[in-house]
């Protein structure tokens, strides 16, 4: 996709693969690409006056979400929630919930993995889903679509992805605002306990505060200030 989007290819283009043998997340970490899940990729052209390509990572994610959701539960709309990574009153047990910046946990294990990269004026993001299997092998907790529910055929849920992404991209150029307030109604709730692992190798723990106006994470710290997190990898505490 980078490929064709530096030899001028247009927005809105989606690819789809059954499988990868070279799949890879955030940092260059291995992606495992069974046949079954999903494996896509699309391309959006940024343009002067739009909010930072980087925020794309939340219409991407909210986009996701609502996906996600609409397989899960068919037929069923879902109104704001105070969502937790656990159940309890206001969500039921196999609920997606958004974590920073655009992973979908369900009861707390990863369901899929959301990367931006970009060429010029293209910003190309990749949606990896587990649909039909999950690794066990982590270092933390994964699952799938099938874990909670018939496994989805993935031509199907890239459709419905790629009607979702082009709403939501529509509105994030109108402003960031209602794709922000989206995921925040989407995420966990304030004062989760978070720990963020920066770039260089640091380590910030702290609770959940919410997102500044750009989409970054603020977490309040023990010592009662917050810290704006532009980039990194968060995991819950």
């Amino acid at each position: 996709m980078l490929e064709l989007a530096r030899g001028g290819a247009a927005e809105g283009l989606w690819l789809r693969a059954e499988r990868q043998t070279g799949g890879r997340g955030r940092q260059g970490r291995a992606w495992n690409s069974p046949e079954g899940n999903l494996y896509v990729s699309t391309l959006v052209r940024v343009r002067l006056g739009e909010p930072p390509a980087a925020t794309l990572a939340l219409v991407a994610s909210v986009a996701l979400e609502e996906t996600v959701s609409t397989f899960l539960f068919p037929g069923e709309g879902r109104g704001p929630v105070s969502a937790r990574s656990q159940p309890g009153p206001g969500l039921r047990r196999g609920t997606p919930v958004l974590k920073w910046p655009n992973d979908i946990l369900i009861d707390g294990a990863k369901l899929s993995g959301i990367l931006l990269e970009r060429a010029d004026d293209a910003v190309v993001i990749g949606f990896g889903v587990n649909l039909a299997h999950h690794p066990v092998d982590l270092d933390r907790p994964a699952t799938s679509l099938a874990a909670h529910g018939p496994a989805p055929d993935p031509a199907i849920f890239a459709e419905t992805l790629a009607e979702l992404f082009a709403r939501w991209l529509s509105r994030w150029r109108d402003g960031i605002a209602p794709v922000r307030e989206r995921w925040l109604a989407r995420a966990h709730p304030k004062g989760t306990a978070l720990t963020a692992r920066l770039s260089e190798g640091s380590a910030i723990d702290g609770l959940f505060e919410g997102l500044d106006p750009q989409g970054a994470l603020i977490l309040r710290l023990a010592d009662g200030t917050s810290r704006v997190i532009h980039a990194g990898d968060v995991f819950l505490l």
